[in-house]
């Protein structure tokens, strides 16, 4: 099922212009506007789920399929030398739109205009404790 108001589900209905670059039955993928670098494609399920909490096994599957075909075509035309897949979700990740969607991120070098920090921790768990966190992460699945 699509949302109304939904402006993802208005480009998947073609009430919305989009720059599409892949469409089948389950999926479209489509430049987003504010590209980060040349060929920023958003990949979504064409029927609406909110975000990685509300994603079907089968969107999921529909969607992760399409990412190497995709990928591909974007490489090849931008020639990038990396690419990054990204999903936010909520909105302390950066989500900002509610409808679930994969950046495909083209690189080029550290100062194209994208960039993730990480701060790694590993002195702040014991292998005991992230033992305890696998284990109960994995009963919950």
């Amino acid at each position: 099922m699509q949302k109304e108001s939904c402006i993802f589900c208005k480009i998947a209905r073609k009430e919305v212009p989009g720059h599409i670059v892949f469409e089948n039955e389950q999926v479209l993928a489509f430049l987003d506007l504010s590209q980060v670098t040349k060929g920023h494609t958003l990949v979504i399920p064409k029927q609406h789920a909110d975000n990685l909490y509300d994603l079907s096994p089968e969107q999921a599957q529909d969607v992760f399929a399409t990412i190497p075909q995709i990928s591909r075509a974007l490489q090849q035309e931008t020639e990038a030398a990396g690419m990054n897949l990204l999903s936010n979700t909520g909105k302390v990740a950066g989500q900002s739109v509610s409808h679930f969607h994969l950046h495909l991120i083209p690189r080029h070098d550290k100062q194209d205009g994208f960039g993730a920090k990480w701060e790694v921790h590993n002195d702040d768990y014991t292998a005991e404790e992230l033992a305890e966190l696998a284990n109960s992460i994995a009963s919950r699945i």
